[in-house]
């Protein structure tokens, strides 16, 4: 194998983990897997929404997200550029983005998982509307246990 050390001098190696990384977190509608540790450039985790729930009617004001479909069938509401709200099935092997201020709820038809890649997890996630009665999900409320969601 060449060396290439020489080549990128600035790379920190001390960074460097073979080890895997998973955090589960209970949500009222299902769980989370945390996919990546700490809050580096890009976030990713697999939801798992229980048949007939739904997350909350929300707006992140800095963070864009990006699911696909991993087993089941779930929805997507969300906004379009017209301001309204349409409802379409995830279709596996299909990205689906939400932007900075659009409106977006992800709903079960089925137990379903879904992957989520996203920036990092900043700024203030809106809840429009949540059926599990939630508060806006701010920094800190995401440093606390189940983050704001008591079980």
């Amino acid at each position: 194998m060449p060396d290439i050390d020489h080549l990128l001098p600035t790379v920190d190696k001390s960074q460097f983990t073979t080890e895997g990384y998973q955090k589960r977190c209970e949500k009222p509608w299902g769980y989370e897997l945390y996919l990546i540790a700490g809050n580096g450039p890009y976030m990713s985790k697999i939801m798992h929404i229980n048949e007939g729930c739904r997350q909350s009617m929300q707006v992140h004001d800095g963070k864009i997200e990006t699911y696909t479909i991993l087993r089941g069938r779930a929805g997507l509401i969300s906004e379009n550029n017209q301001g309204e709200l349409v409802q379409i099935e995830l279709m596996p092997g299909t990205g689906y983005t939400t932007q900075l201020g659009q409106k977006h709820r992800l709903i079960s038809i089925t137990d379903c998982d879904i992957f989520e890649t996203s920036t990092p997890e900043t700024g203030t996630t809106w809840r429009l509307e949540d059926d599990y009665a939630r508060g806006n999900e701010t920094e800190q409320v995401r440093s606390e246990p189940h983050r704001g969601w008591h079980t």
